[in-house]
């Protein structure tokens, strides 16, 4: 059984698109991992390459419309769990400070930046969470998804007060400039 198992989520904010969770064993050490949000887009993608082949990796994503049922704290339990059953480890370590029900699941803040496993799982939910995005943003173009990656800017307001919620978009958000 390995030791560690690092968990980290991407898209828990955005008014649109999935929320990704991902678990990373790695079998090795990589360079150059830390928190995604703090790679360029090219270094994550880069990174991402190199996490799949030097890892034991398990990524679960839940559309908006599950996210919209079941509401994001059940969707981040499910996706620990998931992850849990799919990844044997001693130590599962979530970024943040909440399980969200889930037993055997440990948490510290800002793990993304001090864990190498967590900092593996922050990219490959990132790098997930946005090539998805951008992938819908093909299908959805007047909303700019490509830009913003589904959070909630200026332009990307206007454009749903503009051309109304894609099938992308979270109804159970509110916004208050909307309301």
């Amino acid at each position: 059984m390995h030791k560690l198992c690092g968990i980290d989520e991407a898209g828990r904010g955005p008014l649109a698109g999935d929320l990704v969770v991902a678990g990373v064993v790695l079998r090795r050490e990589i360079k150059g991992l830390m928190d995604s949000k703090k790679l360029s887009e090219k270094k994550r993608e880069e990174l991402y390459e190199t996490i799949i082949e030097n890892s034991l990796y398990h990524i679960v994503s839940f559309s908006p419309k599950e996210i919209d049922s079941n509401g994001l704290s059940t969707c981040l339990a499910k996706g620990l769990e998931s992850i849990q059953e799919n990844l044997k480890a001693q130590i599962y370590l979530f970024d943040g400070n909440q399980t969200f029900g889930v037993l055997g699941i440990s948490t510290m803040v800002k793990a993304d930046r001090k864990v190498p496993e967590v900092s593996a799982a922050s990219i490959l939910a990132k790098v997930t969470h946005d090539r998805a995005i951008i992938e819908a943003g093909k299908k959805f173009p007047l909303y700019g998804f490509e830009k913003h990656k589904g959070y909630g800017t200026k332009a990307h307001i206007e454009a749903i007060k503009e051309h109304g919620y894609c099938e992308i978009h979270r109804r159970s958000f509110k916004i208050k400039t909307l309301s």
